[in-house]
């Protein structure tokens, strides 16, 4: 009988997965507008610096899974998260947008090569063979919750600082303003990186999933088993839409006529909406539906995009845009839940863990390198509403795409079964 694991070691990762990933990430999708004004950049530049970051992740993904393979989990993560807190200090200075990309190629590499695979399987490991769905929805959910507060917490301390109104306040004073929103979280990922080295610590059954050399036969191993594939798709398509989700706030900044501080609560409330769905999925969703929930999430993306492609919303309809909004949110963030819950069913041994994982990232997290440029393109030379139908519009090919790749990951689970 597998020994369970106690709750605190998931919410020390839940911790970590958020905070390793909320000063690249989480500020710009709560604080976009401001965070544009405040570095002097544009949305192509912004998403010539999340190209970077994904240009380093990619690499990162295929090379730093084998290592989640040999060396252990909280090691690995907490080192992670201390080299992205000092990150953070470097961005509270303002630099230059070569510097901003400089930083994001950075992070690219702490976050990734250090930290994903590590994360991945320490919770694969906390999940054990009965409680994967529930491991892994309980992680991205309490990630999302423990965004949302501190988005929230973001929001608060930067709206505490502004004497004035955000229409009227200077540039100097909102970098002020920003930086401490910038201090105090980093000053979390750096107290995080140090809760992982001392609850974190491996145990003698799980060391025994430590590899001392993970070689090629080891790589073609994973390759040949043919659920890797379709989750290399299935999260290509379901990391675009969650990207696409960063524009919210621009979207009710530019379309919907919300103010800064109203647009960064409306990014806010949708983080709180990922913890909820994560409770939902991992209370009342067996393992045995997971598939079929996957092909779910994949039809909402559809649904929602095509609302916002259509291009129906207007700032007099603001019920719709938040019922589009909820729908698409719904649809990303399910996806994000199931994607590597379903590794066991893919039939992916857990001492391979890492080295699969980072070979389905490899290919699953290439938005980072194009969706940036992309979503910039489309807006900056589309202004207004145009911009994010179009935004949508891709969104809805790459949704249909999602959907094909999850109907055939379901048909190859059941077929699996059916032989057993």
């Amino acid at each position: 009988m597998e020994e369970k694991q106690p709750y605190f070691k998931l919410i020390v990762l839940i911790m970590a997965g958020t905070s390793s990933f909320y000063l690249p990430f989480g500020l710009t999708r709560v604080f976009r507008p401001t965070f544009l004004d405040v570095f002097s950049i544009n949305n192509l530049e912004l998403g010539l610096c999340f190209s970077v970051y994904g240009l380093i992740a990619l690499f990162s993904y295929f090379f730093g899974g084998g290592l989640a393979d040999r060396i252990k989990p909280n090691v690995l993560m907490a080192s992670s998260l201390f080299m992205t807190a000092a990150g953070g200090l470097y961005m509270a200075t303002y630099p230059s947008i070569l510097g901003l990309k400089v930083l994001y190629g950075f992070w690219g590499f702490t976050t990734v090569f250090l930290f994903w695979a590590a994360m991945i399987k320490a919770t694969r490991m906390w999940g054990g063979s009965a409680n994967q769905l529930r491991a892994f929805a309980f992680l991205d959910g309490g990630r999302g919750l423990v965004a949302a507060l501190l988005g929230s917490m973001g929001v608060i301390v930067f709206g505490s600082m502004l004497t004035e109104g955000i229409a009227t306040i200077g540039i100097d004073d909102k970098k002020n303003s920003f930086s401490l929103v910038i201090y105090i979280t980093s000053a979390f990922v750096i107290i995080v990186g140090i809760l992982c080295l001392i609850f974190l610590r491996s145990k003698g059954t799980d060391d025994e999933l430590i590899k001392e050399k993970i070689g090629l036969g080891q790589i073609v191993e994973v390759l040949k088993i043919p659920s890797v594939w379709y989750l290399m798709v299935i999260i290509l398509c379901a990391y675009f839409g969650y990207k696409v989700t960063d524009i919210g706030s621009l979207y009710a900044n530019e379309v919907m006529d919300y103010d800064e501080i109203n647009s960064a609560n409306l990014a806010t409330i949708l983080l709180f909406l990922r913890p909820f769905l994560g409770l939902l999925i991992g209370l009342f969703v067996s393992s045995i539906k997971s598939t079929n929930f996957l092909v779910i999430s994949f039809v909402f993306l559809i649904a929602g995009s095509s609302i916002f492609a259509s291009g129906v919303n207007s700032p007099n309809l603001n019920l719709l845009f938040l019922i589009s909004v909820i729908i698409v949110a719904v649809g990303a963030y399910s996806a994000r839940f199931l994607y590597f819950a379903v590794l066991q069913e893919g039939r992916i041994p857990l001492y391979l863990t890492g080295t699969a994982v980072g070979i389905i990232s490899f290919i699953g997290y290439t938005p980072d390198i194009f969706s940036g440029p992309l979503i910039g393109v489309l807006l900056d030379n589309n202004p207004g509403e145009y911009g994010h139908q179009l935004v949508f519009a891709v969104l809805g090919i790459f949704s249909i795409i999602g959907l094909i790749a999850a109907i055939g990951f379901k048909r190859f689970v059941n077929k699996g079964k059916s032989l057993s």
